[in-house]
């Protein structure tokens, strides 16, 4: 049986960013909420491949190399929790045009070559908590980082020594003009 690495593409945050979140998250929830997300691993997903092949990953990143979208700017400016996962999150109260279609872009490439795409509609979300074992108290939408989309990457989800880290494979930049 061929080898598989589990894939996914997904927008990495500005490190400024990911360093306000941790400390938002730190001050805005109790320890026991559940298993906290690393700083490092902060992301945006637009497309889960799960396990692919080296082939299939390489007919993949050809497909997104096509891809010809103008940059945008992202806010977050909202936060969630799903039950049903056990997840905490934070995204876009209103995503912007730019990132629908990319992650929809990505999304109908990855299930046109094999890849489970779930039929629930792309909800934009950086997951802060995986694992809460209740409903917590999701703090008021008075929170808000804001920054330029200009590339986007494909990821390997990795799971050494106990800790799961995400590798960067290879980034695409989107044209430089903001729609």
């Amino acid at each position: 049986m061929a080898e598989t690495r589990r894939l996914f593409f997904a927008l990495e945050l500005p490190k400024e960013v990911q360093q306000q979140i941790i400390h938002w998250r730190a001050t805005q929830f109790p320890e026991d909420t559940g298993r906290p997300v690393a700083a490092e691993n902060l992301h945006l997903t637009l497309a889960f491949l799960g396990d692919i092949s080296a082939d299939k990953q390489k007919a993949l990143s050809q497909l997104a190399g096509r891809i010809r979208q103008k940059g945008f700017t992202l806010a977050i400016d909202d936060a969630g929790q799903w039950l049903r996962s056990n997840v905490v999150w934070i995204g876009p109260r209103h995503a912007p045009l730019g990132l629908i279609q990319l992650a929809n872009m990505l999304r109908s490439q990855a299930a046109r070559n094999g890849c489970y795409q779930s039929p629930q509609p792309f909800h934009p979300h950086i997951s802060l908590y995986r694992n809460t074992p209740r409903a917590v108290t999701i703090p008021p939408p008075n929170f808000r980082w804001q920054f330029k989309v200009d590339e986007f990457a494909l990821y390997e989800s990795v799971f050494r020594q106990g800790r799961t880290r995400y590798q960067e494979l290879q980034r695409w930049t989107l044209s430089n003009k903001e729609e």
